[in-house]
């Protein structure tokens, strides 16, 4: 037992709890980039929805390297 009567995590439970919070993060990603391929396909100018595939795109690649620098510092 860690200090303080505190448990530790396994590192099998650390990366489940990591692979929940990817998950969200993904599914928030591909959402932004869905709404931005409705708009593309229901309005009649493709820019603004490639603009939201584009801003999906950035967070989904923002948000990868946030969770690799975070599971780095675990290790």
């Amino acid at each position: 037992m860690a200090r303080n009567g505190k448990k530790r995590m396994s590192q099998d439970q650390e990366f489940q709890i990591l692979k929940l919070v990817l998950d969200k993060f993904l599914w928030l990603g591909f959402i932004v980039m869905g709404w931005g391929m409705y708009q593309s396909l229901t309005a009649s100018a493709v820019l603004p929805g490639l603009w939201f595939m584009v801003a999906g795109a950035i967070l989904l690649f923002l948000f990868v390297i946030i969770i690799v620098k975070e599971y780095e510092v675990w290790k």
